[in-house]
């Protein structure tokens, strides 16, 4: 898949670039694996701002995605949709009871691909298993965090994970971003790499597309009042020289951990940084 250009007719249009839907085989959802999403602009159940710069954008509809497969089910691939609420395509799939279902869709599906899930499944692309039965060095996609939750790890366009061991009850899985983690051997994954590899090569261009997006301006510290921002005030000057990067209510931006992982350090064996550090 490509990433289509456009002509420069204007300023904003010489740098932007969008996805290519030549994959996609349908434009419009099945109607009973959707539903209404409301737009909150960023605003919890008080009505309180928790998430900045939302507000706005096109109307979306949710499709439910299912990342939890039952075991000894075989679906055939029908259409290959896009999803405005995720990066990665979506394929609607039916299953041996003549039920549909959307699933994430690899680079590998298409329409008429069969492909199974379950502890029986053969090593193929597409399908879905447990880590126990997943060879060594293979890559995989939609991994589950708690066995029998479904998939929430990987899960993004173009993004894979890679089987590294396998000890006593743990598997041990090196993420996108270079962390190895252990997982229970019997969380299921599925084999391959999510599609729409080029997500991360389009370049929106300009700001009204942004817009569409829900995405609102933001505004530097630097050029707000004293009273507005830490980074604000001043006379025309450097500002804040010498200081940390803060945030609007002062707290560090660059090196300050502020992730909590309680339960779940003890599984991390090398963290993104320490990936980092080697290169």
């Amino acid at each position: 898949m490509a990433v289509k250009q456009y002509n420069p007719t204007t300023p904003a249009r010489r740098g932007m670039t969008s996805q290519d839907l030549s994959d996609i085989t349908t434009r419009k959802p099945l109607k009973s694996l959707v539903k209404s999403k409301k737009q909150n602009a960023g605003r919890n159940n008080t009505g309180r701002i928790t998430v900045r710069h939302r507000g706005g954008g096109v109307k979306r509809h949710y499709r439910l995605v299912n990342h939890k497969l039952a075991d000894g089910l075989t679906v055939t691939v029908e259409q290959i949709e896009y999803d405005p609420n995720r990066s990665a395509r979506i394929a609607r799939v039916k299953d041996q009871h003549g039920l549909y279902h959307y699933v994430l869709a690899d680079t590998s599906m298409q329409v008429g691909k069969v492909f199974t899930s379950g502890t029986n499944a053969p090593i193929e692309a597409s399908n879905r298993m447990p880590l126990a039965n997943i060879p060594v060095g293979t890559q995989i996609y939609a991994i589950e965090i708690h066995p029998g939750k479904g998939a929430q790890m990987v899960r993004s366009a173009g993004t894979k994970a890679q089987l590294m061991a396998k000890e006593g009850d743990y598997a041990q899985v090196r993420l996108p971003s270079g962390e190895v983690r252990r997982f229970r051997m019997e969380a299921t994954a599925a084999i391959g790499v999510v599609g729409n590899v080029q997500h991360q090569n389009v370049k929106i261009g300009s700001a009204g597309r942004n817009r569409r997006k829900s995405i609102r301006p933001g505004v530097r510290g630097v050029v707000m009042n004293a009273a507005d921002h830490p980074h604000g005030g001043g006379d025309g000057g450097r500002h804040g020289t010498g200081k940390a990067p803060r945030t609007p209510w002062g707290q560090l931006t660059l090196g300050y951990r502020t992730r909590r992982r309680k339960d779940t350090a003890n599984l991390i064996i090398k963290t993104r940084h320490d990936a980092k550090r080697k290169k």
